[in-house]
């Protein structure tokens, strides 16, 4: 076994064993979503789809989802058009001041969840920002920009400078260059900035639970409230959905930018 082969293979156990870590609490939640009993019993005793059933028939429970997906859909537009727009300007400016606007953007990774959510529950009192869905939408696009900053960042480093020059000499203005030459290479950034926006929306809870209302709930509130209050398996099924549905929109531009490539390599083949 030569050095290189000896050197990466603890390494490859260790992603396995933390990969399976990772993992291992979904391989107990989904079974437990089909359980035919009113209790968390592992292993399951009997199946059935009853808690799926209660899922989409409790207003309750649809009621928080419709909420998650309207704030998420809202928040990952708006913080994808902010960040952006944030990376673009960041990089006109100079590089220390580049660096320290930078810092203070991704704060809201760096503080903790219950100290944000604490400060900004104490200024939407002022506000009466507090169980709206403005407010919540507001607390989740600040959350979300520093997701949008690093990919869009890292495509706009990538990106070749002397097409946008190009552009500028051959007499385009400023939006015609965005859109015709930077967009077209900022988007797979944009896109991946728009699903981490989406997913860290879909799944926040701290913030969430603090600005939430009697008639304003998302569904991951909704799963904190109700597993305080009853071991209803309904929670097991509300956490399968919510997995599923983050990991589809997580696996899908992947997917897509995976066929576009090969789709692209088919033609040049064809070509040449």
């Amino acid at each position: 076994m030569n050095e290189p082969t000896r050197i990466r293979l603890p390494i490859r156990l260790w992603a396995a064993v933390a990969a399976l870590l990772l993992v291992a609490p979904t391989l107990v939640v989904i079974p437990l979503s089909f359980t035919s009993k009113r209790s968390f019993a592992f292993p399951i005793e009997g199946w059935s789809l009853q808690w799926y059933e209660n899922f989409f028939t409790d207003q309750k429970w649809l009621g928080s989802l419709g909420n998650s997906l309207i704030i998420a859909a809202l928040v990952g537009i708006v913080a994808t058009a902010l960040g952006t727009l944030a990376a673009m300007g960041l990089r006109g400016l100079r590089a220390r001041l580049s660096a320290t606007a930078q810092i203070a953007m991704m704060l809201p990774i760096l503080v903790p969840g219950i100290v944000a959510a604490i400060a900004i529950f104490g200024m939407y009192l002022r506000w009466g920002l507090s169980g709206s869905p403005l407010g919540i939408g507001l607390a989740h696009i600040t959350l979300a920009l520093p997701f949008v900053l690093i990919p869009v960042g890292t495509a706009l480093r990538g990106m070749d400078e002397t097409l946008v020059r190009a552009a500028s000499v051959l007499g385009a203005g400023p939006v015609a260059r965005f859109f015709q030459v930077q967009l077209p290479i900022l988007m797979p950034g944009i896109a991946t900035g728009f699903v981490f926006a989406f997913v860290t929306s879909l799944d926040e809870v701290v913030v969430a639970y603090f600005l939430q209302s009697p008639t304003l709930r998302t569904l991951p509130v909704q799963m904190y409230s109700s597993v305080t209050i009853e071991t209803d398996p309904s929670i097991a099924a509300a956490s399968t959905l919510l997995l599923v549905l983050s990991t589809l929109i997580i696996l899908i531009p992947r997917l897509v930018q995976v066929v576009n490539e090969r789709r692209a390599a088919k033609k040049l083949g064809v070509v040449e």
